[in-house]
């Protein structure tokens, strides 16, 4: 090997030549080395920390991650009293006041009718006529037959004068005397029947004419001229007559809610159709009892309509405000429903969770009544999962800004 190979392998000439090595360059090799087992031995405790640190890092990550998906969050609500009370909002079917099919009393024909659908009629108005040739020859064959026994009366009238002045005279026998006088009476009577048929027949006569029993519209005409009307068909009423204002609306209140509703107690009622019109009726009466088949209780609304908007048969929505209640509600996703009854998710102060039982009362929809198991300072979890169970830890989450 040449010099300058033996240079660049760090190896003494004189090694190679055989000689002694120079101990200047022995010294340079051996600091070499050891240098270079220091940054080796740096580099590896470099790395061994590296790697521990990392480790020790991972594990905290882990072991906080653990702890953080371990800790159940939820958030709670507390039971808000009734306030003001509910609004139970209920349709109905707008009625007249007064509302009455006009039917006839005499059978006939009909000659003709003066009042159509729409039309407003005061009361004693005429609204049609009736032809009734039958009841014209009936009155007047009852007149003859009353003229009859009138005569009849007057004959046994003057022949009982006559049989008086010769029973003075004791020329008839007393039994003759009274069978004139039980003639008179008999004639008497008859002449009163004859009085009460014609009577009769002329109240008939007068309900030819078929007129308005009370002030309203006329909402419905079923006959024309010609038609033949039977009395007392009450199936085909001549006329429907309905007074509009005010009107009255039956509403069905349930069972839970009829203890609240009281006579006089306001309502506002709306109709889809007339968009941000609402009418002021109050409570005229109520039923006072459940009708069993359908556990509802009957309410009249009478409601005033002087400018005539609303119209008889309309369909509406009662917005009744009911009187509050002193008991408390809660959200309806707050409850449990589990085996041994209802049951609500109260968090202690130290964040335990205790199921309490509940009772319930009305349902509001979004809110539920609760009558016992609830205090107004409690806090409930809100949607609790089915595997909560009592004693679990809970941490409340915090709402977001």
């Amino acid at each position: 090997m040449s010099e300058p190979t033996h240079a660049a392998l760090a190896v003494p000439p004189s090694a190679v030549d055989g000689g002694e090595p120079d101990p200047a360059q022995r010294q340079r090799v051996v600091r070499r080395t050891r240098l270079a087992v220091i940054v080796v031995l740096v580099l590896l405790a470099l790395g061994a920390a590296r790697t521990v640190l990392v480790r020790t890092s991972n594990a905290k990550t882990l072991e906080e991650g653990t702890a953080e998906r371990a800790t159940q969050y939820v958030k709670v609500a507390q039971p808000q009293s009734a306030g003001n009370g509910q609004t139970l909002s209920l349709p109905g079917t707008l009625q007249g006041f007064v509302q009455s099919p006009i039917s006839a009393r005499a059978s006939g024909y009909v000659k003709r009718w003066t009042k159509d659908i729409g039309a407003h009629v005061e009361k004693g108005e005429l609204l049609a006529e009736i032809e009734t040739p039958e009841i014209d020859q009936q009155l007047l064959q009852a007149i003859a037959a009353r003229q009859q026994a009138a005569s009849s009366l007057a004959l046994t009238k003057s022949t009982l004068t006559r049989w008086e002045a010769l029973r003075q005279k004791d020329v008839v026998a007393q039994q003759d005397l009274d069978e004139r006088r039980s003639a008179v009476a008999q004639s008497t009577a008859n002449l009163a029947a004859a009085d009460a048929n014609v009577q009769r027949l002329q109240q008939l006569e007068g309900f030819k004419r078929v007129v308005a029993p009370f002030a309203g519209t006329i909402i419905r005409r079923n006959v024309d001229v010609g038609d033949l009307i039977d009395a007392g068909n009450a199936a085909r009423p001549m006329f429907q007559l309905a007074q509009t204002d005010p009107l009255r609306v039956y509403i069905n209140v349930p069972q839970s809610y009829a203890q609240l509703v009281k006579t006089g107690q306001p309502v506002v009622v709306t109709q889809t159709e007339l968009r941000g019109q609402e009418f002021k009726g109050q409570v005229a009466r109520t039923a006072g009892s459940i009708d069993t088949s359908t556990r509802t209780m009957q309410v009249e609304v009478a409601l005033p309509n002087k400018d005539g908007v609303l119209l008889p048969g309309s369909y509406v929505n009662v917005a009744l405000p009911l009187t509050a209640s002193h008991s408390l509600s809660v959200p309806a996703n707050a409850l449990l429903f589990r085996a041994e009854g209802t049951r609500v998710a109260v968090v202690d102060a130290d964040g335990k969770v205790h199921l309490r039982p509940v009772t319930l009362g009305r349902n509001y929809g979004e809110t539920v009544e609760v009558i016992d198991g609830v205090t107004p300072n409690d806090r409930l979890v809100m949607n609790p999962s089915d595997s909560m169970a009592e004693g679990d830890m809970v941490a409340i989450a915090k709402e977001p800004a």
